[in-house]
């Protein structure tokens, strides 16, 4: 077992939202190093810094992971609200009045090139998802 505190091994590893490929593979193998040993192995230490990890990583996975590239627009916006905990609510910045939202999320109304801009900052993604 390490004799590494929490604080220390958080230092070492320095944890932080992954906002990329190379952050996520940078954690994912640190959480793949912990995951390989039995958990009578690790320390709470080790096991409190895993579990860290994993949140970051669900995390990470949750905001990039892509419905099938063949999705309609308006069922697009629909899975990034789910996935961002958002409801068609929030949709009204973007689109203005109720009837809009309710027409677009309906697939009845295309999305403009400036709304799709705004989706995209929204969710953080490349606006063209939404045309």
């Amino acid at each position: 077992m390490s004799a590494a505190t929490y604080e220390e091994l958080l230092i070492e590893t320095l944890p932080a939202r992954i906002e990329g490929e190379g952050e996520a593979a940078i954690l994912g193998a640190r959480f793949a190093e912990l995951a390989a040993r039995r958990r009578t192995e690790r320390s709470d230490a080790e096991q409190k810094l895993m579990d860290l990890l994993g949140v970051l990583i669900q995390d990470y996975d949750r905001r990039n992971s892509l419905p099938p590239g063949d999705t309609d627009p308006h069922e697009m916006i629909q899975f990034f609200l789910e996935q961002h905990g958002k409801t068609s609510d929030d949709l009204r910045a973007i689109f203005g009045e109720r009837a809009t939202v309710d027409a677009v999320m309906r697939g009845a109304r295309p999305i403009r090139a400036d709304e799709a801009r705004r989706l995209g900052e929204l969710f953080h993604v490349k606006p063209g998802l939404f045309i």
